[in-house]
């Protein structure tokens, strides 16, 4: 099934790291088995969407290649074994693509090649390309269906203010993985970038308290605003980090017993001492998700209170499928409250990854607009 594609399309297309993007035409992918073929209205850019391209990342991924994240867009073609896409209908695009005979080979679209032989194969041959374009083709089972009528119409989301959703996805990822419940005490840490921002957004759309700890007072100031503008009868207190251990950890006891805690450490801090002050407050049976690059989590209370630390990257399907749930039943906060979203056409994609390094924290959020 498909509409009348175009032989091509604009897309951002990078022949080398380091050289930057080109905005070119290039031939519109087809419909075949297990795809779909999307028009994308909203391509998310994440905070160092720029240090990925410019090689200071040391990301691997095949050349050239067309940019990108997840994306928002309209279904233009589908595939003939589709049975419940429709032509038209408005879909959630998620990066991270699995081999469908091998879940543990996966990759993330346009940024990593992954880990296995399988996964880099895939991103090589099958699903190249990212969705930093008009249209971009895309597996069946990544394509994720959004309540147009709810989500736009009830709710009032623009388009471009859901594509929040592939940040508030990876907290919700790890979050459920440590299993939090309603009424718990999570600490996020770092909470006052990107992924720790949102971490903070999704443990209180989840019932949690949060404990939101960062070095940056000004932008914790601003979170708490931020939060309680939007959720009025939320729990949320901030810490300030120092880089003391032992006085982290009595600032963050003062709160009393901690039940999770949720870890976003950027690579510059992989031996920082943060995540042992959030361990030390950890009652027996709590647990830790570590979804940064801290490699220093080890205190002696883990042994003695049983504590779990669980790695974890990104999420599963069933985690989208809920976080789509919870969307819909209007448990974030609408307009600014939720996100205030900056949006760049693809010939402004250098200002757009620019924007992407500095607009960042809770409620900020940058997006391409093919």
């Amino acid at each position: 099934m498909a509409a009348n594609l175009p032989a091509k399309h604009r897309a951002l297309v990078l022949e080398a790291l380091g050289q930057g993007f080109q905005v070119k035409k290039i031939p519109t992918p087809q419909p075949g088995l297990g795809n779909a073929i999307v028009r994308i209205e909203s391509a998310g850019v994440l905070s160092y969407h720029r240090e990925i391209y410019n090689g200071a990342r040391g990301y691997n991924f095949p050349k050239p290649i067309v940019g990108g994240l997840s994306a928002i867009g309209r279904i233009a073609a589908l595939g003939p074994d589709s049975v419940a896409l429709k032509l038209g209908q408005l879909v959630y695009v998620d990066c991270v693509i699995h081999a469908r005979d091998d879940p543990d080979s996966l990759f993330l679209t346009a940024i990593h090649e992954g880990m296995t032989e399988g996964s880099q194969k895939l991103i090589r041959d099958v699903w190249r390309d990212g969705y930093f374009a008009e249209y971009a083709k895309a597996p069946l089972e990544n394509c994720f269906p959004l309540d147009e009528p709810r989500l736009c119409g009830t709710l009032g989301y623009t388009i471009h203010e859901l594509m929040y959703i592939c940040y508030l996805l990876v907290p919700f990822g790890g979050l459920r993985d440590i299993r939090l419940e309603p009424g718990e005490t999570v600490i996020v840490s770092p909470a006052t970038g990107g992924y720790g921002g949102a971490a903070v957004q999704v443990a209180i759309a989840m019932g949690a308290r949060v404990i939101a700890y960062g070095r940056n007072e000004k932008e914790l100031a601003r979170l708490k605003e931020h939060v309680l503008r939007g959720t009025p009868n939320a729990s949320v207190e901030t810490v300030k980090l120092t880089g003391d251990e032992m006085a982290d950890a009595a600032a963050l006891k003062a709160f009393g017993p901690v039940d999770a805690v949720i870890d976003f450490s950027p690579p510059q801090a992989t031996k920082s001492p943060h995540v042992k002050s959030a361990v030390w407050t950890l009652r027996r049976g709590g647990r830790v998700s570590m979804m940064g690059w801290n490699d220093n989590p080890m205190v002696p209370t883990v042994l003695a209170r049983n504590i779990t630390l669980k790695g974890k990257l990104m999420y599963e399907r069933d985690d989208i499928e809920l976080f789509m749930k919870m969307l819909e039943r209007g448990l974030f906060p609408r307009g600014k409250n939720f996100v205030d979203v900056k949006v760049f056409p693809l010939e402004e994609w250098k200002e757009g990854l620019d924007a992407g390094a500095e607009f960042i924290g809770i409620g900020k959020y940058v997006t391409l607009a093919p």
